[in-house]
């Protein structure tokens, strides 16, 4: 594990709250010089004595600089202290932040800043801050829930093996060793399906990077018949009818990431359905969009069920054809391309049973609904 790069010593200098302080006092008494410079000038244009009784200039001038250095120094004096008040008032968001940063950095992830008032700079800022750390928080349980997951999803065939071993080692006389034979592959294949859709699952997420991802032109139709194909002989031995509306869709993304979504959907389509039932396959162009649209049969599903769904090691229970549960990450990893694309994807339990997915990727530029 790498370590954390460590902070740089830095020379304890003045605190922002000075330096505010000390600008406003700047700026108090850039205003009041200012001042009295024309006071001064208008004071050039009295003439030297205005009758025999009045003051003269020289002496007006005398008492001008006399109370001209004492208002300046109570604005020095003025405007020292208000500054350090109005930099107290307008620092105290950001004294409230640090401790949050440094809350956060300590591990405190639920802590966060709230801050309250109208919108402003720091109220951005707090949001901003909020929202950062509440996707951190929600990134890390989606990874803590994903290991604990992965661990209990490849301990579990390991351990069936182990059990079926040491009941065959109990019972050397009563073994069937061709019926053990045959479980321990089951539950290796299960093993090699399960390790090889971690990888899939890693590899989409390594390449689904939005700034790096390879776009190009691709026709969801032509990707639809081709995954279609692949899951045929599946849907025909368990007697499930493939109802296709193919329609020109052209989308703009990486060819090798959408077909394998199209793939996903159209295998959990098929393993996850009843016998003679049906999947429906429809593709087409609405508005900007390239939609693709799988509607399976199956059992009733929970609407609360189906919301998770997208989550890794999450299938839906008591709509599992053929036996095979599957791994539980086909979803994740369809979820994982479309939200690369900058797409959106849509699971709706149907109300008479089964799940209709929908798939939007943005279209290609050359492609329009009238075409």
């Amino acid at each position: 594990m790498t370590a954390p790069p460590a902070r740089s010593v830095r020379r304890r200098g003045a605190s922002v709250r000075v330096k505010l302080a000390l600008s406003y006092a700047v700026v108090v008494m850039i205003a009041g010089a200012a001042l009295f410079a024309v006071g001064l000038l208008l004071l050039r244009y009295v003439p030297e004595s205005l009758n025999a009784y009045g003051p003269t200039r020289a002496q007006m001038l005398q008492v001008f600089y006399k109370y001209a250095w004492w208002s300046l120094a109570a604005l020095a004096v003025i405007g020292i202290a208000g500054g350090w008040l109005l930099a107290g008032r307008m620092l105290r968001p950001l004294d409230r932040i640090a401790d949050a940063a440094r809350r956060v950095s300590a591990g405190s992830l639920e802590h966060r800043i709230a801050l309250p008032g109208r919108r402003d700079e720091l109220t951005d800022l707090a949001d901003a801050f909020d929202d950062m750390v509440a996707r951190v928080q929600h990134t890390i349980d989606e990874q803590r829930r994903f290991a604990a997951n992965a661990s209990h999803e490849l301990r579990t065939p390991l351990t069936v093996i182990r059990t079926m071993l040491e009941v065959a080692r109990a019972d050397p006389g009563g073994r069937d060793v061709d019926e053990l034979l045959r479980r321990i592959h089951d539950m290796n294949e299960r093993s090699i399906a399960l390790t090889e859709a971690l990888l899939a699952l890693a590899r989409v997420e390594r390449a689904t990077d939005p700034d790096v991802l390879e776009r190009m032109s691709v026709d969801l139709a032509e990707t639809a018949a081709d995954a279609i194909e692949s899951v045929r002989a599946d849907a025909a031995e368990a007697d499930i009818r493939i109802i296709t509306d193919l329609l020109p869709a052209v989308a703009s993304g990486d060819a090798a990431l959408l077909a394998q979504l199209v793939a996903n959907l159209a295998r959990n389509a098929v393993v996850h359905n009843i016998e003679h039932g049906f999947v429906h396959v429809t593709t087409a162009i609405v508005g900007t969009e390239a939609m693709l649209t799988v509607t399976s049969s199956g059992a009733q599903l929970d609407t609360a069920l189906v919301a998770t769904l997208t989550e890794p090691f999450v299938r839906g229970e008591g709509r599992t054809n053929g036996g095979t549960g599957g791994s539980g990450l086909g979803l994740a990893i369809v979820a994982s391309i479309v939200h690369a694309h900058g797409g959106r994807l849509e699971l709706i339990a149907r109300d008479e049973g089964g799940l209709q997915v929908v798939a939007a990727v943005p279209a290609a530029c050359s492609t329009s609904p009238a075409e």
